[in-house]
């Protein structure tokens, strides 16, 4: 079952309506519940939850998330070398700008003083990315 076909069954539910037929459900049923409300109430935020993080995820470019490869690598240094901007660099490489500056940096060709873009991780031991330490 599709998520929005879920949430469109808890929300009749809620309103006290039959979600096959259409109509009011009869008094008294476990429905009325202020219980059974809430925890219907917190099943349709989830379903939206997940909705508006499906659409946030399809707006991204299609790389986000995965690894360099050394051949990408290699494409990126030589596009930053000829010039092209970071937008075009983010767009043939299907990454975000932050992706690509952070990369950048990471190979030497970019401070972060020249980065447009927020670093708001860094690198700690191992190469994970840490939160910063507070000032």
């Amino acid at each position: 079952m599709k998520e929005s076909r879920a949430r469109q069954i808890l929300q009749a539910l809620v309103q006290g309506v039959d979600p096959l037929t259409g109509e009011e459900l009869p008094a008294g049923t476990v429905l009325q519940h202020a219980d059974v409300l809430r925890a219907l109430l917190a099943g349709v935020g989830a379903l939206e939850q997940l909705a508006a993080r499906a659409q946030r995820r399809a707006q991204l470019p299609g790389n986000v998330g995965r690894g360099w490869t050394a051949e990408e690598e290699q494409a990126l240094m030589a596009e930053f070398q000829r010039g092209e901007t970071m937008a075009a660099i983010a767009a043939l490489h299907g990454r975000t700008l932050r992706a690509i500056e952070a990369r950048l940096e990471r190979l030497g060709l970019l401070t972060p003083e020249q980065r447009s873009s927020t670093n708001t991780f860094i690198h700690g031991s191992g190469g994970r990315a840490t939160a910063p330490e507070p000032p």
